[in-house]
């Protein structure tokens, strides 16, 4: 029997079909993750980290949904056609497949720009929900200057007289125009989209039988003893709204971005435990681990 499924999801408004890989729980099932992938080549570079997450979350008794946004991997559309609204609306489509397959607490595990996303869908959704972050930016203006950096960077290797700036790039694309980057054509409609995103802690549905908790892990070349102040003072917000962040540092590649294929083994071991201490989160499957380990 396989231990994943792959099929398509019908997209919303007649924009194709989306990609998915879902893990089934092994044994009593304590929770749902719905994987939303970081941004263009990360995403191809963490193809491998997320594989194994998920498949040791499922390991660990969670129903583990992976889902190809609009224009990503193996779902329709091309990328330079994706806006922040349809990825938002990929992510409600996830999450809504998810709540039929069972009761059990809704998690969204997010990676760098998939943080973002999920931090702004979460209000939309039908259910409260819990979070794992992996390597959360604070702002989406930070990732989209990084990603313009990499067409200057290259304007600068091929030495040409009127080297772009990450400026007049923005300008470009605030105009309504879209620009190749390593590969990428990068829309208005996305840019404007991650210019204006934050991580914020969402307002969720405040009738719920647990309270909401934020798993958020840093990956660095060796484990910090503290946050940096943008991610620090993000915490203090999230804690503020009244969710419960487990802030951890680990050590490790920063797989998403190496050159070569990487690993981080304690991050997949860390993000599993901490999922397992806050889980049984619902009435229901407190009852049913309860009945599991009756003499």
């Amino acid at each position: 029997m396989p231990c994943f499924q792959a099929f398509f999801l019908e997209g919303p408004q007649g924009k194709g079909q989306r990609f998915c890989i879902f893990h089934p729980a092994q044994g009593v099932t304590r929770g749902r993750v719905l994987h939303i992938h970081p941004f263009a080549e990360e995403m191809n570079k963490s193809r491998q980290m997320s594989a194994l997450q998920a498949r040791k979350l499922a390991q660990a008794g969670f129903a583990v949904l992976q889902i190809d946004l609009f224009g990503c991997g193996d779902s329709s559309g091309d990328f330079g056609d994706a806006s922040w609204q349809d990825w938002l609306d990929d992510v409600a489509l996830g999450a809504a497949w998810l709540s039929q397959q069972g009761s059990e607490p809704l998690w969204l595990w997010g990676h760098r720009l998939g943080c973002l996303l999920a931090c702004e869908a979460a209000p939309s959704l039908n259910e409260a929900c819990h979070f794992l972050f992996w390597q959360a930016p604070s702002t989406g203006r930070v990732l989209l200057q990084q990603f313009l950096r990499l067409k200057v960077a290259s304007g600068m290797l091929e030495g040409g007289p009127n080297t772009i700036s990450t400026d007049a790039l923005k300008a470009e694309l605030l105009a309504g125009g879209s620009v190749e980057i390593a590969g990428y054509r990068l829309s208005s409609a996305l840019a404007a989209g991650m210019e204006k995103a934050t991580l914020s802690p969402p307002a969720l549905a405040s009738a719920q039988a647990w309270a909401p908790v934020a798993c958020w892990f840093e990956v660095s070349s060796q484990a910090l003893p503290e946050p940096s102040p943008a991610i620090s003072a993000a915490i203090q917000r999230w804690e503020a709204a009244g969710i419960a962040v487990r802030y951890q540092s680990i050590p490790g590649p920063q797989f998403w971005q190496t050159a070569e294929i990487e690993l981080a083994p304690a991050l997949l071991e860390s993000s599993c435990s901490a999922l397992r201490d806050a889980a049984p989160s619902s009435p229901a499957s407190v009852a049913r681990l309860d009945l599991e380990h009756q003499p």
